[in-house]
């Protein structure tokens, strides 16, 4: 039994996490509509390879992918304390959130803007600050489907495939349980945000879906490896601030719920 004093620090915790969860995962919609060059960030020239027959290749994401990584750690963290029954919870709230989000995004796209605003951004080389601002909020309907599709369907595959590893590994190897369980659920979420945001939206090819799929997952496999340190930070804070007995406890109720 958890004490009122470690209910309320294990509840305190939770609202927490799921804030940070969910404060992500809008961000990342938000700013997923700008495109990166990772090779340029890295200080190089854009690769330019060919895969799957097509040619001119480069690593160039959307920034959405800098902050989704962190998204699959949260998620393994809240799995591992608070159980599937958590996990789902907030991606639920995630998902609503996003979508009233971008419900309130196009209605301010269609409220008519004040004559004087149009010019305000011309010293800043805007000349149409409503054309800018309906280009950066007015994200394609496909992909906005694609991708909560992919984000809810990617968090039940993470959910599924920690607890089997989890059943197998008891409570050692964090890194096998948390990195398996994201590499996984990034490769079904890679693939089917470009399936329905282009193949079914924008009828790209499916042979064109698969070779800038395998560029996106490459990055987000990377990413899972690099961020199991964090993992095991966020894991080492959380057990001092619930207190060693208390996490264990919390661990193993995880375990066994549903």
């Amino acid at each position: 039994m958890l004490t009122a004093s470690y209910q309320t620090r294990a509840s305190r915790l939770f609202v927490i996490f799921a804030a940070f969860f969910v404060a992500n995962a809008l961000i990342a919609e938000c700013i997923g509509v700008k495109v990166f060059s990772l090779e340029k960030l890295l200080g190089a020239e854009p690769l330019h390879f060919s895969l799957l027959g097509e040619s001119g290749l480069a690593f160039s994401l959307t920034c959405g992918v800098l902050l989704w990584p962190l998204e699959f750690v949260m998620t393994d963290i809240v799995n591992e304390y608070y159980g599937p029954k958590a996990v789902r919870r907030i991606s639920y709230i995630a998902v609503a959130l996003i979508g009233y989000a971008f419900l309130m995004f196009f209605i301010a796209m269609k409220v008519p803007p004040a004559d004087f605003w149009y010019s305000t951004g011309t010293e800043k080389g805007v000349p149409d600050m409503s054309l800018a601002f309906n280009a950066v909020f007015g994200q394609g309907m496909w992909i906005i489907i694609g991708s909560l599709v992919a984000f809810l369907v990617a968090q039940i595959v993470d959910v599924h495939v920690f607890h089997r590893i989890k059943k197998a590994t008891g409570e050692k190897k964090i890194w096998l349980r948390a990195t398996g369980s994201t590499v996984v659920s990034q490769l079904v979420d890679s693939f089917i945000v470009l399936y329905i945001a282009f193949h079914v939206g924008n009828n790209w090819s499916i042979q064109k879906v698969l070779a800038i799929g395998m560029v996106n997952y490459a990055y987000k496999f990377l990413m899972a490896i690099l961020l199991t340190p964090l993992l095991y930070l966020i894991h080492h804070w959380a057990d001092q601030y619930l207190g060693k007995e208390t996490a264990a406890s919390m661990k193993k109720a995880a375990m066994s719920a549903e």
